[in-house]
């Protein structure tokens, strides 16, 4: 094996992920190793910036299905260069900042609520008596809606 080829503890190691999760990334197909003859998994360094990539996205929020079908338009299945990152960041620009208001209302609305220490459920502005934002759909209505 070429001195470029990392074992799984490595690989983990430096990716900072467990093993089980690099398993299960390339069982995802979102990564890929080669098989010794021992049929021990070696992965490339270049993979490296792929897990990167698929932690920096789930870090932001992005789901699994987002982030393989990200991995899955580049050519050849290649590593994400930085123009396909510039790519795909424009792609989820207006994703990402729908995400972000609703995370500053989420932060502002509970702030508002759990620092007045009123714990009134009659004068919460939370407050849904009678269930009646059922009517405007199903989940917390009041932090979704804009």
């Amino acid at each position: 094996m070429p001195g470029s080829m990392l074992t799984i503890g490595e690989f983990a190691e430096r990716a900072g992920v467990s093993a089980s999760a690099l398993r299960f990334y390339e069982r995802r197909g979102l990564i890929r190793s080669v098989r010794t003859s021992g049929n021990q998994r070696r992965f490339q360094r270049s993979e490296l910036r792929r897990v990167a990539f698929i932690r920096t996205a789930q870090n932001v929020g992005l789901s699994l299905a987002e982030i393989i079908d990200a991995l899955d338009d580049l050519p050849q299945s290649r590593t994400p260069t930085t123009s396909d990152w510039k790519k795909l960041s424009r792609t989820w620009h207006d994703r990402l900042s729908h995400q972000i208001r609703l995370l500053e209302k989420l932060r502002d609305e509970l702030t508002d609520c759990i620092g007045c220490g009123c714990l009134s459920l009659n004068r919460c502005r939370l407050n849904n008596p009678e269930d009646v934002l059922a009517t405007r759909g199903p989940g917390p209505r009041i932090l979704l809606e804009d």
